[in-house]
């Protein structure tokens, strides 16, 4: 039976076995996520008798190759943040358990965007991939905020300043793809392009410094 606080609500649980269960749960949506978006690049149909034909059929195929990389990065980039909160978080509730199902939503349905990428380089596609990426990774901060929130969750409070830079770190990648929404109706190159801002921001945001940042706060006295 699930613990309740004074105010009635659910209390958090340590439950070992309950939380690996939600990591290994996740971890097997990323992979099968990662592994459909291999599944979409396919050779068109027709004979490939000879050699020539078969290097054109494959060179054109290089839209979905390069929409196949760009989800494999950006697929992978939320999976170690879910794996790098993971490391702090040692209690759940309804809500974070709510929260993790809502990201992986998001995660099962990369691959059909990621399609429709390799498909066609025009705003709509552009503008409909980024939004599909920025609600996701929206919903990966939302469950990091959450679960950092007054360190409910995790196994100690982190740093305020720690605490910061990894909440700003979270929200990078969503507000990249957020700002190419309007720069793909100019040039959906260059809001593409506009995709490696990330890699960026995630270097000057290395998490080697948030790591070296973080630090238990120090109990307040009398309590």
């Amino acid at each position: 039976m699930a613990a309740h606080d004074a105010r009635g609500a659910t209390a958090p649980l340590t439950d070992h076995i309950g939380l690996e269960r939600l990591i290994f749960f996740s971890d097997a949506v990323f992979a099968i996520a990662i592994t459909l978006l291999a599944i979409e690049i396919r050779l068109p149909a027709g004979e490939y008798g000879d050699n020539a034909a078969l290097l054109n059929a494959l060179i054109s195929l290089w839209p979905r190759y390069l929409s196949y990389g760009v989800s494999f990065l950006v697929i992978g980039s939320f999976w170690l943040a879910h794996h790098r909160m993971f490391r702090h978080i040692v209690r759940y509730d309804r809500r974070l358990l709510g929260l993790n199902l809502a990201l992986l939503l998001g995660i099962a349905f990369v691959p059909f965007p990621t399609a429709v990428l390799g498909e066609s380089d025009s705003a709509v596609a552009t503008s409909f991939y980024a939004l599909t990426m920025a609600a996701t990774g929206l919903l990966s901060a939302g469950l990091w905020w959450y679960a950092s929130n007054r360190g409910r969750l995790l196994e100690a409070p982190m740093a305020p300043h720690a605490l910061r830079a990894s909440r700003w770190r979270a929200l990078t990648p969503p507000g990249v793809f957020l700002l190419s929404v309007p720069i793909a109706w100019w040039s959906s190159d260059l809001a593409r392009f506009s995709w490696l801002l990330i890699a960026v921001g995630l270097l000057v945001q290395a998490p080697g410094r948030d790591e070296a940042l973080r630090g238990v706060e120090a109990p307040v006295a009398g309590d």
